[in-house]
């Protein structure tokens, strides 16, 4: 029983909340911290750069049963509305994270009392092979339980559609406006809604006519089976002889991966046994995302504790879309950046497209990415396409562009599709085959930092970096904010070079408007502000370009670019923070 004097919006969510952990934690918030408590309920969760992502708690900025349950009750109505489909196919996948399998379960009643048919995942599975299930099913929407690399704290909610991508608008829009009208008839009938009631599904509360849906088990070891052919014919190739340590980050890609790499030819990998088993509270990485700086360490532990030392280290983050490689020094591990392995795959894949010539050949990359696959692409005779960041974008070419070959997608935060048949980023198949570019460099008797400094050899150095700065108090949703924030970068001069372009991204020029700015310098060099799309902060994407000379050492080069990366960072972070 909840306190007679709570505050009516507090109230109504209680009476919907099936959770009696959260209620208490309300309760318990708004007894100690009235304010903190209201907090709680000014604005509501949206669809982001990759879906719902938000610490787990009370109220509907966080994520929580009522809230999967609210999001998947509006998507039932905008199927009936604005897409006249009364009985939607939905296939439901989840993570191994806290609450995922119940966020799931929820999911599933409000679609099946909804009158549509549920696939829903038997046990948790990847991000990759849950969107491929969604694409193979012919399913009209896929949802992914996920939080993908945040925090233990964190969980979310990624929804694609039935061309197999995930949203962009007006459908987000339109959907989140469907949200929004049943958390209003919540508000209306809270009041007839008793403790006994509580259970009941959001679509029954709200009165949406129960049509009788379906649903059946969909079988996570299938659907597994079925992305692991499609990771597998992505390689190609007979060179197979590589030493790989593989990492889960106590994810779910674990098995997959391992079984992926074996039915491809490769030796099994040598795995890190403490982050092999999914662990929702991953005790060894609190923040278990592998391009934060001390994620690999135990990684790196492991190889060098290793009786036979490792050609190279593989981590997929806790969903296993995104790939993380390392390779060896003379200075011990060293982690590749995004852009390195996506110039690395992009070269592989174009190289070896040879046989499907008679069709136009895409690449495609976000535009915080280097701009080093453009070169790539120019010079195998490919088209490139930059588009804006999060995969929604990246892979969208594949369903807009069917009358050209999409060789590869990728943007600089560890995300790849290497075949189209995944219409996302794909941490699974990345990693077959980045195994298969080092053995191809291994049986040539080079490596892969090696084949990076051939291609900046052959076509000049990109280097790029990035930084973030935290911005808690800031509203980071409008373009306001951000041109008050890019306002503070010298639009002349930025380190001491002119800059002789300032784009603001909401114009639209190019590209759909966005929130950000886009600074081009007299030297070459590229600076993009935007704000993240998960976290209150503004990162800023840095990229240098040396031409080659055969009169200058590549090492030289490379220091005089590192150089110059150091000054922009901070200088825009000094003009941030002033």
């Amino acid at each position: 029983m909840s306190p007679s004097n709570l505050p009516l919006p507090l109230q109504r969510w209680i009476d919907l909340d099936p959770d009696s952990e959260m209620v208490d934690q309300l309760i318990e918030l708004h007894r100690c911290d009235p304010s903190a408590a209201k907090q709680l309920f000014e604005g509501r969760i949206g669809f982001g750069t990759a879906g719902l992502r938000a610490a787990m708690g009370p109220g509907p900025n966080a994520m929580n049963r009522v809230v999967v349950r609210q999001t998947t009750a509006g998507l039932v109505s905008w199927f009936g509305e604005r897409r006249s489909i009364e009985a939607p196919s939905v296939v439901i996948g989840f993570d191994a994270r806290h609450r995922s399998e119940q966020f799931a379960t929820d999911a599933a009643r409000e679609i099946v009392e909804g009158g549509g048919v549920v696939y829903l995942f038997d046990q948790a599975a990847s991000t990759p092979v849950v969107a491929h299930e969604g694409l193979r099913r012919g399913a009209d929407a896929t949802i992914v339980v996920t939080a993908s690399h945040n925090p233990p704290a964190d969980n979310g909610y990624k929804l694609y559609l039935g061309d197999g991508i995930q949203l962009i608008p007006p459908a987000d829009d339109e959907i989140a406006k469907a949200i929004d009208g049943v958390a209003q008839q919540h508000q209306q009938l809270h009041q007839s809604v008793v403790p006994a009631d509580r259970d009941r599904s959001v679509v029954d509360l709200v009165g949406i006519a129960r049509l009788g849906g379906e649903l059946r088990v969909c079988s996570a070891a299938e659907a597994t089976a079925a992305h692991r052919s499609i990771a597998v014919s992505t390689v190609g190739g007979t060179n197979r002889q590589i030493k790989v340590l593989y990492t889960a980050m106590h994810g779910v890609g674990g098995r997959a991966v391992v079984e992926a790499m074996i039915e491809a030819g490769f030796p099994e990998p040598t795995v890190v046994a403490e982050q092999f088993e999914p662990d929702p509270d991953f005790p060894t990485t609190p923040f278990p995302n592998p391009e934060e700086s001390g994620a690999l360490d135990l990684a790196f532990q492991t190889a060098d504790a290793a009786a036979d030392a490792p050609d190279l280290i593989l981590a997929n983050d806790p969903d296993a879309d995104r790939l993380a490689v390392a390779v060896p020094t003379s200075d011990g591990w060293h982690r590749l950046s995004g852009d390195d392995v996506g110039a690395l795959l992009a070269d592989h894949l174009l190289r070896r497209r040879g046989a499907d010539t008679e069709r136009g050949a895409l690449v495609v990359s976000s535009i915080v990415s280097s701009r080093f696959i453009n070169v790539l692409a120019s010079h195998y005779g490919a088209e490139s396409v930059r588009t804006l960041t999060g995969f929604k974008w990246v892979a969208r070419p594949i369903v807009d562009r069917p009358d050209v070959h999409y060789v590869f997608g990728y943007e600089e935060a560890l995300g790849y599709c290497v075949n189209p048949a995944v219409r996302d980023k794909d941490g699974i198949a990345s990693a077959l085959v980045v195994a298969e570019i080092a053995a191809d460099c291994r049986a040539e008797g080079t490596t892969l930092l090696e084949r990076l400094d051939q291609l900046a050899e052959q076509f000049g150095l990109f280097a790029t970096s990035q930084i973030s700065v935290a911005f808690g108090h800031l509203d980071l949703s409008g373009q306001q904010e951000l041109r008050a924030t890019a306002g503070r970068l010298n639009p002349t001069d930025l380190a001491g070079v002119a800059v002789t372009s300032v784009e603001f991204l909401d114009e639209g020029r190019h590209l759909p408007p966005t929130v950000g700015v886009c600074l081009d310098l007299a030297d070459g060099s590229r600076v993009i502000v935007r704000p993240s799309g998960t976290e209150p902060k503004v990162k800023a994407y840095f990229e240098v370009v040396t031409e080659r000379s055969a009169d200058v050492p590549l090492a030289l080069v490379k220091e005089n670019a590192n150089n110059r990366l150091a000054r922009l960072e901070e200088a825009v972070k000094r003009l941030l923070t002033s």
